[in-house]
C-alpha cells in the first residue's frame, strides 16, 4: 500500500517553478514567433527540442511497450508492480514529444494538416501517426488507475476486457515507429558522420530502446518506491538488470558489426574528434554498465543495479544527442547553440511530466493491489 506523504517537498516546489517558467516561455514563443526565441535556421533545422524532447523522450518512453510485453505477453508477473509507472512514463514521454513538435514547427496553427495531407513515403508521416495512435493506446492502458480511483466499475471492466488486444496493438505500433525514428536519418547520408550513419540505423534504434526503456522504468520504480514508500523488491530490479545486460551485448555487437560491414571500423581510431564521442558512448553507456550487470554482487545490489541502469539511460540519450545534434553537419556559414529560452521550454516540458508523475502517485492507485496479489 502506497503511503501518501503529508509534507510538500522543496524539490517539488522547484519543479513547479520550472514548469511555470517553461509555460510562460512557451506562450512567449507563440506570441513572438520561432525566430525571435531560438537559434534554429535553414542551416540547423533540428535543435534542442527535437533531440531532447522528441528523440530522447520517446526513447525513454519505450519502457511502456517493453514492460507491457514482459508482463502481459511473456507472462513475467513479478514485474507487474512496474506496469502502471511504465505506462504513465510512456504516456508522458509521448505527450511531451507531441507538444515539443507543436512548439518547434514554424506555423503551429497548421499542425493539423499532417492528418489530411498524406505523404505515405515519408518516415516522419509514419512517426507522427504512430505517436498519435500509441498515445491513444497508452491512455486506454492507464485509464484503469483513474477508473479505480473514481470507483467506476463498468468502464474498468470494459477496459480490462480489451487489455490484451490493446497491449498487442501498442507493441506493434511502438516497435514500428521506434525504428522509423532511425529511418528519418537515412535521408541524410551526407550529413550524419560515418561513425553513426548506417542503412541499419532503424535496427539500432529499435534494439537500443529494448534496454533504455526498461532501464528508465527501473529508475522510476526505484525513486518512486523510496519517495512514496511502497515495497519494490530488489529481485525485481535485479531481474530487469539481467535482461538489460543481454540487450547491451546485442546492441554493442551490432554497432561494431555494422561499422565493419561498411568498412568504417578504422574510424573509431582515426576520426578525431568524433571518435572520442563514439568511444564515450560505448564505454560509459555500454561497457561499464555491462560489466556491472554481469557481476551478481553488483546486479543484486540496489545501488549497483540503479547505477548501471542510469549509465544505460545516459548512454542512449547521449547517442540520440550525437546522432541528431553533435554528429549532424551544418551548412557552411551556420552555427547553432540553443538560446536560454529553448533550454527553458525543454526543461519546462519535462518539469510538467515530473509533476504529473508525482500527482499520479499521490492520488491514484499506481500499484494495482488486487492484480498484484493475484500475480
Amino acid at each position: 500500500m502506497i503511503q501518501q506523504k503529508k509534507s510538500f517537498p522543496i524539490g517539488l516546489t522547484i519543479i513547479i517553478i520550472l514548469g511555470v517558467i517553461g509555460a510562460l516561455l512557451t506562450a512567449y514563443r507563440f506570441i513572438n514567433g520561432l525566430g525571435a526565441i531560438s537559434n534554429l535556421s535553414d542551416g540547423r533545422p533540428w535543435g534542442l527540442w527535437k533531440t531532447f524532447n522528441v528523440y530522447a523522450g520517446i526513447t525513454i518512453a519505450a519502457g511502456g511497450f517493453t514492460m507491457a510485453a514482459t508482463v502481459h505477453v511473456f507472462n513475467l508477473k513479478k514485474f507487474h508492480i512496474l506496469i502502471r509507472p511504465a505506462i504513465l512514463v510512456a504516456l508522458l514521454g509521448y505527450l511531451v514529444a507531441m507538444l515539443s513538435l507543436v512548439v518547434e514547427i514554424g506555423l503551429p496553427p497548421y499542425f493539423w494538416r499532417v492528418f489530411f495531407n498524406y505523404n505515405i513515403h515519408s518516415p516522419l508521416f509514419e512517426v507522427i501517426w504512430a505517436i498519435l495512435l500509441y498515445t491513444i493506446v497508452l491512455v486506454l492502458e492507464f485509464s484503469p488507475a483513474i477508473f479505480q480511483r473514481l470507483g467506476w466499475k463498468v468502464p474498468l471492466k470494459a477496459v480490462r476486457a480489451i487489455q490484451i488486444p490493446a497491449v498487442i496493438a501498442g507493441i506493434m505500433i511502438s516497435t514500428g515507429h521506434q525504428s522509423s525514428l532511425g529511418s528519418m536519418l537515412l535521408d541524410m547520408p551526407g550529413a550524419l558522420h560515418p561513425l553513426w550513419y548506417t542503412p541499419y540505423l532503424p535496427i539500432l534504434f529499435l534494439v537500443s530502446v529494448f534496454m533504455s526503456g526498461p532501464a528508465a522504468i527501473l529508475l522510476v520504480g526505484a525513486i518512486t518506491s523510496k519517495v512514496f514508500h511502497y515495497k519494490l523488491d530488489t529481485a525485481v530490479l535485479s531481474g530487469l538488470g539481467k535482461g538489460i545486460a543481454f540487450i547491451l551485448v546485442l546492441y554493442m555487437t551490432l554497432k561494431v558489426a555494422f561499422l565493419a560491414m561498411a568498412g568504417n571500423l578504422g574510424l573509431i581510431f582515426s576520426a578525431a574528434p568524433q571518435n572520442y564521442l563514439w568511444w564515450g558512448e560505448m564505454i560509459i553507456g555500454g561497457v561499464v554498465p555491462l560489466i556491472m550487470l554481469a557481476m551478481p554482487g553488483i546486479r543484486n545490489s540496489r545501488i549497483g543495479v540503479i547505477t548501471a541502469a542510469t549509465l544505460v539511460v545516459l548512454g542512449v540519450i547521449f547517442n540520440r544527442f550525437i546522432i541528431t545534434l553533435f554528429g549532424l553537419a551544418m551548412q557552411p556559414g551556420y552555427t547553432y547553440f540553443p538560446t536560454w529560452i529553448e533550454i527553458g521550454i525543454a526543461i519546462g516540458l519535462v518539469a510538467w511530466a515530473i509533476l504529473i508523475i508525482w500527482m499520479a502517485f499521490r492520488f491514484l492507485p499506481m500499484v494495482d493491489e488486487h492484480e498484484e496479489a493475484h500475480a
